[in-house]
């Protein structure tokens, strides 16, 4: 593939011909695949659309540059034809979804990375693997820089889902050493913007849910514990942007902006223009106390940093969650 130049790591790729994306009907993947479609790329995406919204491809598939296929990538992903880029985003991402598919959690973890990462192999093509924070657990060293080993429980409530990102990074790793492949893991930390299901269970869209509807906002321990949000696209161009580098090391992609759960569910308030109460409810076993990247990597080396801010990206997440709470009370 042409390679041209970019900050950081000197040489980069200009481009991607044809793309496959597990877990491309998810909220994430329907950005990253809107996104490599809209720069020329022909996308195939393969989900099983057991965590997908109903109506997220509707629009991606009136494009000719895009196909989906239901497929469950633990069994196979059979895509004929040349591919430079495959993505490996398929995973259940929230609580609630992993804690009810535990074993599928495990499987497309360690055999769906296995299999993405034979056919990146066999193609020739880049490998990106979608990792997350939770490799790091309840951090005992913060911020959480891409050397932390982590602090997990391999048995705990979070373990299937926090385990099976660390299995399919170790897994890319061997690949990369021993069959040569051109991988690259991205360390997301939590995203959030419009796509997301309101009932999949994690923070903000539950607090937007709760707020729109005149609900109690649900805050769980005290509500000191914190988090850093990234907008979802400065997530996504950070993926990509990781993906046309010749980066090889693990990179954490999220926004270094720490915050309280507390401080977030008191501007989803203000931004509903909500007076619901916050109610504080028990803490979930083995929650991270605090959460926060650093992304020195991300900025030298492929020049990265995200751009738009909580409050606007919120603004943003809220507006569009406000048109679904419009059209159900006119029946639409």
């Amino acid at each position: 593939m042409t390679r041209g130049t970019r900050q950081g790591e000197g040489r980069a790729r200009d481009g991607f011909a044809r793309a496959v994306v597990s877990g491309g009907a998810g909220f994430l993947g329907t950005r990253l695949c809107e996104r490599l479609v809209a720069l020329g790329t022909e996308v195939v995406c393969l989900d099983n659309f057991v965590t997908a919204r109903p109506d997220s491809l509707v629009e991606l598939g009136k494009d000719p540059l895009f196909r989906a296929v239901d497929r469950d990538v633990t069994t196979a992903w059979e895509v004929s034809g040349e591919v430079d880029l495959v993505v490996h985003l398929a995973s259940a991402a929230s609580p609630q979804d992993y804690a009810r598919m535990p074993l599928e959690t495990m499987w497309v973890g360690a055999q769906g990375t296995r299999l993405g990462l034979e056919l990146a192999t066999e193609r020739g093509a880049r490998f990106l693997l979608a990792s997350t924070s939770e490799v790091y657990g309840d951090p005992l060293q913060h911020p959480q820089g891409e050397d932390y080993r982590g602090n997990v429980s391999p048995t705990g409530p979070r373990s299937v889902y926090d385990e099976a990102k660390r299995y399919a990074e170790a897994l890319a790793t061997a690949y990369r050493k021993q069959r040569g492949t051109d991988a690259v893991i991205a360390r997301i930390f939590n995203t959030y913007g419009p796509g997301m299901r309101a009932d999949d269970g994690r923070l903000v869209p539950t607090l937007v849910d709760q707020a729109l509807g005149g609900r109690p906002l649900t805050v769980t321990g005290t509500g000191t514990q914190t988090r850093s949000l990234c907008y979802v696209d400065d997530t996504v161009r950070g993926l990509l942007t990781l993906a046309a580098s010749d980066c090889s090391e693990p990179v954490n992609i999220g926004n270094p902006w720490e915050c309280s759960v507390d401080w977030v569910a008191r501007l989803v308030r203000e931004l509903c223009g909500s007076s619901s109460p916050i109610e504080y409810v028990p803490a979930f076993a083995d929650d991270p106390r605090r959460r926060c990247p650093d992304i020195s990597r991300a900025v030298e080396n492929i020049g990265w940093n995200p751009e738009i801010s909580l409050r606007e990206g919120m603004s943003r997440t809220v507006a569009w969650f406000a048109g679904f709470h419009r059209a159900d009370a006119h029946g639409e």
